[in-house]
């Protein structure tokens, strides 16, 4: 057992067979780790209002910076109080970089040393993306914690092919990206500034992996994201190299981030393998197509003909407000049935919270 490790923002308390327990200090509050973060996309996680959210135990939400650069605009979300004061919401928000973006729109983006070019689907103009604008565009939404702007790769078989090349560009874009914010901040009192988590990417590639944790570890980045998993490959694929990585991170109790993983396998083996932070949409994508989770991480589909006359909550032994206020799934089927949105929003307060208990279990 290792204990009482600090770090300018970060105290590790306890770490025991893997699992870390800590104290993750951002401007906005402080954030006990591990944690699961849900995304907030544009501002706002889909269908549950602030703080529903916040009732269900989760210490951050996710905002992303190609969206909100988008649709409203940096500027317009400053002029409105920022993200927190944009969005109503209190609790510390981290913007990922717009480097999913690369990988999740490839289809309308062009990558160029430089950056990458997207094509926006809803008007056709175009939109470009650097590391520079990358930490320029987050710092002006007031994100309390940001990700340096990196290349993702797919891990399908037509994307593995361009593993070493994303490689390559997260590392030179990295530097870019830690020049930029240093500039940016360099006139902040520590406890006024934001957090920047440098990624670690290279695929299924283990030697590329080591020499990308290497390198953003020797750099003075507050925290550590593990990029480019959860994007094709299998299950077993990932698990080996959340277990490969575990025996490589260094001293240093920096937090550690596993970018956009959510599933309850996922997130138990990645806190079992020293993963301090976990976010997703996974549990409210889910819940919108009427999928909970229930007790032994076992899934339910609330449209199946079965729960028609079901007068029972989702799962008896849940603490969240659906199942506590006694919504049944037989309520929930006929909500799905004829459309109502308010079913999605009820299954993704369950669903989120379902992710929260586990984080709590293991802090304990």
């Amino acid at each position: 057992m290792k204990t009482d490790k600090k770090h300018p923002y970060y105290r590790l308390i306890t770490e025991k067979d893997g699992v870390r327990i800590g104290q993750l200090s951002t401007r906005a509050g402080t954030v006990l780790t591990p944690t699961f973060m849900p995304d907030g996309t544009r501002g706002a996680v889909k269908g549950v209002k602030p703080e529903d959210v916040a009732a269900t135990g989760v210490q951050v939400v996710l905002a992303n910076t190609y969206h909100l650069h988008l649709h409203p605009g940096e500027e317009v979300v400053a002029k409105l109080g920022g993200i927190h004061g944009f969005s109503k919401q209190t609790l510390p928000m981290l913007t990922d970089s717009g480097g999913f973006q690369v990988f999740s729109l490839a289809h309308i983006s062009k990558i160029t040393e430089d950056g990458v070019t997207f094509k926006d689907p809803r008007t056709g103009d175009t939109v470009f993306l650097s590391p520079e604008r990358s930490m320029q565009i987050q710092l002006k939404i007031g994100a309390d914690m940001m990700v340096a702007f990196d290349d993702l790769a797919a891990l399908d078989e037509r994307g593995r092919s361009r593993t070493k090349e994303a490689f390559d560009r997260t590392h030179r874009w990295l530097e870019r990206s830690l020049a930029e914010f240093q500039r940016l901040t360099k006139d902040m009192q520590p406890k006024e500034r934001p957090l920047l988590f440098g990624v670690v990417q290279g695929g299924l590639d283990k030697e590329l992996r080591r020499k990308s944790l290497e390198t953003v570890q020797n750099l003075p980045v507050d925290g550590i994201a593990i990029g480019g998993l959860s994007v094709g490959e299998s299950r077993k694929e990932m698990h080996d190299m959340l277990a490969y990585l575990a025996d490589l991170y260094d001293d240093s109790p920096r937090p550690r981030f596993l970018l956009g993983v959510g599933d309850p396998v996922d997130l138990r083996f990645a806190i079992e393998h020293g993963i301090d932070m976990l976010d997703c949409v996974l549990p409210t994508r889910n819940a919108r197509h009427a999928t909970a989770w229930v007790t032994g991480d076992q899934k339910i589909h609330l449209t199946n003909a079965k729960y028609t006359e079901d007068a029972e909550v989702i799962d008896p032994g849940c603490d969240c407000a659906t199942c506590q206020k006694g919504y049944s799934k037989g309520f929930l089927r006929h909500q799905f049935k004829v459309g109502e949105t308010l079913a999605g929003s009820l299954v993704s307060i369950h669903n989120i919270r379902y992710l929260q208990r586990i984080c709590e279990e293991c802090r304990k």
